[in-house]
């Protein structure tokens, strides 16, 4: 992930012309090294200790691209020696953490944002301005699924709760920027299906309920071979006048009423409008962007962590509800 972040700067020359990297921290320097040595950054400190390496280099920013288990002491680290801090998904190992970090953030007086790419994209940017602009009429439902048969090896595979806590937050937060809704409650199956490669957790089924008797659901698995869907789920978006659906990359296919007559009312199909912004469909680069400029600017980043938590919350009532097996309110 720390390549792809790197790739983002170098390729987006309004990012690359902000942002000089000054060091690169690993726990194994030799990997630091290589990545230094790949993009050019001969001037780069080395190191395997975050504190050293801001003392050493005088940064003002962080991006934090560490596992969800060592987040909290890398951004408390960074935070506390006066840097703004980008953080990979998920916030943090748990809300009480995710908790912490927004009051340290707050205390510090930096800008703590999160990684959500996913919604940075055309997609997700097209969908929002569908629904806000009522051709669906009120929206009443979001139904996702999504399956991947991924073999990456490495810590995933060895997580607890794998696909919730790494992966389907991608979704969950997408879904609630499109709805603009808020959370409320859910119920959630989780388990490791015959044939897993993960430890546990590779699929789950979750429902949940947002603001505005507004109905979300959840279908995906990491182990699913021999029909991937897209990365960014397959989406059936309901309100009361028609249906979008969205296969996750490019096809778009709308329904709405067009009679008040017959079994089946007749439909027709409408334009889905493109992105209000294209600057905020390139993933990494966009909310780096939106994380510079809110620096910039003194302004509030999409992403921020106050906000965000809402999406992380999301995650961990769906975890606590597979374990008890009960619906968990947020």
């Amino acid at each position: 992930m720390a390549k792809g972040w790197l790739k983002a700067i170098a390729d987006t020359p309004e990012i690359r012309s902000a942002v000089d990297v000054v060091g690169l921290v690993d726990v194994n320097p030799a990997a630091a090294e290589k990545l230094a040595e790949e993009f050019g950054l001969t001037d780069a400190v080395i190191g395997s200790d975050l504190a050293d390496v801001l003392a050493m280099t005088s940064a003002d920013l962080v991006f934090d691209v560490v596992i969800p288990s060592a987040r909290h002491d890398v951004v408390a680290t960074a935070l506390a020696q006066g840097c703004h801090v980008l953080s990979e998904k998920p916030m943090a190992s748990s809300i009480e953490e995710g908790r912490s970090l927004i009051a340290q953030a707050g205390a510090a007086g930096k800008v703590h944002a999160i990684v959500q790419n996913r919604r940075f994209i055309s997609g997700i940017r097209r969908i929002r301005r569908l629904v806000e602009s009522g051709a669906l009429g009120e929206l009443t439902a979001i139904h996702c699924d999504f399956f991947i048969g991924a073999h990456f090896g490495g810590f995933r595979e060895e997580m607890d709760n794998v696909l919730l806590l790494d992966m389907a937050i991608h979704t969950f937060d997408a879904a609630r920027f499109v709805a603009d809704k808020v959370p409320v409650a859910v119920y959630c199956h989780e388990g490791n299906p015959r044939g897993s490669w993960y430890a546990h957790g590779a699929a789950a089924n979750a429902i949940f309920e947002f603001s505005d008797d507004v109905t979300f659901t959840y279908r995906g698995s990491w182990c699913a071979e021999g029909a991937n869907t897209s990365w960014e789920s397959q989406w059936r978006i309901i309100g009361t006048k028609g249906t979008l659906l969205w296969d996750g990359a490019d096809n778009f296919q709308t329904g709405v009423v067009a009679g008040t007559e017959g079994f089946f009312r007749p439909i027709e199909a409408i334009d889905v409008p493109q992105p209000g912004d294209e600057a905020q469909t390139h993933g990494h680069a966009s909310v780096i962007a939106d994380f510079l400029t809110a620096i910039q600017t003194g302004g509030t980043p999409e992403t921020v962590g106050n906000d965000n938590i809402n999406s992380l919350a999301m995650v961990f009532a769906a975890i606590e509800s597979a374990r008890t097996r009960q619906r968990v309110t947020l």
